[in-house]
């Protein structure tokens, strides 16, 4: 499922693509989700690893709805790969992504005027599809022992 989609007339495209949760059933890993960013231009065709907690798309929805010409929308950024979407005046987008270990390069991509809207909806598709489960990790083991030990 792919939380962005970004694609020009020209054939320039950014797409991160949500492919599961990184460890089912592991309590540590459930809510964590696998991803994967899809960058193709004339001088550039990779594909990059990325984990996105949810806390990742919870920053991911305020970056959206604050994103207007001269800011920017961060995604991932903190534990390696990061992807910036840079709006310019024109509305067009620079798309830099960026993998510490791998891979630096930028995109300018002029999406279409409703991608905004379709990205919250892409968002809200992700949310349906892999909803957070895990309400606590560890603060319940502890308690659980303490309590037990007493």
């Amino acid at each position: 499922m792919d939380l962005i989609h970004l694609k020009d007339v020209d054939g320039d495209q950014c797409v991160m693509r949500v492919t599961g949760r990184f460890q089912p059933g592991v309590l540590t890993g459930h809510d964590v989700l696998r991803a994967e960013v899809l960058a193709h231009a004339s001088f550039v065709d990779a594909r990059l690893k990325l984990y996105l907690f949810q806390h990742d798309l919870d920053a991911w929805n305020q970056e959206l709805n604050s994103l207007t010409p001269g800011t920017g929308a961060l995604i991932g950024g903190d534990r390696g790969l990061s992807l910036v979407l840079h709006m310019q005046e024109d509305r067009s987008l620079a798309v830099a992504i960026n993998d510490p270990d791998r891979l630096s390069a930028m995109l300018w991509i002029r999406p279409p005027e409703n991608w905004i809207d379709e990205h919250h909806d892409r968002l809200e598709q992700v949310r349906q599809t892999w909803p957070s489960e895990v309400v606590e990790t560890t603060p319940m083991t502890y308690e659980w022992r303490t309590t037990r030990q007493s």
